[in-house]
């Protein structure tokens, strides 16, 4: 296999990608709609109970809106992870994902190429969601905008590849909406999306640890603090190492020999 035939085939899984999003528009209007409404009504109703809330670059009091807005975002790039996941499902049984499966490029580069398609797209939905979110006075700096694009990327790398790993566990489509509820809910509960992690420590610490190492929260934070031009190392140190996790997980996942073809071949 030539480096151009590498290049043809990531440009086609790319645009497939792309293709569907545009033309799907239930999942582009899904995809904005749903950060909205926390934006727009949850946030309106808690910053009359809560307040204001301390955002991390600035150690200043903000409103609720300004801080839960890293935490939307990342949800987007959460439920983009799943959708896209939930589509390699139906692509390795009846797709294109099926024909690529056997095709000479490797598993890991298939893998690879399905999830920064993925990347790409909720990459575009946040800074869509981002231009909207201009309207509740959601206005980072200037350069906060372009800060924010590698931390963008290395949590939707993280969100996706936990996506594949799912995506590789799962024979039939029927049962992947169960499991993207069982993960996605807790998953963005139990992080600092919606409230800070003080705010958590004083009410029960067994939360808070949890809060702790759920990656979600890395997510979270390292999108905040780029927002505001600020370099969170840890949290970005925490998704890489669990994005190469999941990525290792996906690959033996969907290895023919120790994953999911063998445990069929074995079930039959």
């Amino acid at each position: 296999m030539t480096l151009v035939q590498y290049a043809r085939c990531l440009t086609g899984i790319i645009k497939r990608e792309a293709l569907r999003w545009l033309q799907q528009r239930g999942r582009f209007v899904s995809a904005l709609v749903r950060p909205l409404v926390w934006l727009a009504i949850f946030a309106a109703g808690f910053h009359f109970v809560l307040g204001v809330s301390i955002i991390p670059p600035y150690e200043t009091y903000v409103p609720y809106e300004v801080y839960i807005a890293p935490g939307l975002l990342a949800m987007i790039q959460l439920f983009n992870g799943m959708q896209s996941s939930l589509s390699m499902v139906y692509d390795r049984e009846m797709g294109s994902m099926k024909t690529l499966m056997v095709s000479p490029f490797p598993r890991w580069f298939l893998l690879l190429s399905k999830l920064l398609a993925g990347v790409a797209v909720s990459v575009v939905q946040c800074y869509i969601f981002l231009a909207i979110a201009w309207f509740w006075e959601i206005d980072p700096p200037l350069w906060g905008y372009v800060a924010v694009l590698p931390a963008l990327v290395l949590s939707g790398l993280m969100l996706g590849a936990l996506g594949l790993v799912l995506s590789s566990f799962i024979k039939q489509l029927e049962n992947f909406a169960g499991v993207m509820n069982f993960v996605i809910f807790p998953m963005f509960f139990a992080s600092s999306a919606l409230y800070p992690l003080w705010r958590v420590k004083e009410s029960s610490l067994t939360l808070w640890w949890i809060c702790q190492v759920n990656p979600f929260s890395s997510a979270t934070e390292l999108i905040r603090f780029a927002l505001y031009l600020e370099f969170e190392w840890q949290s970005a140190a925490v998704l890489a190492g669990f994005t190469l996790v999941f990525m290792v997980l996906a690959v033996i996942g969907y290895d023919p020999g120790r994953g999911l073809i063998s445990r069929r071949a074995g079930a039959e």
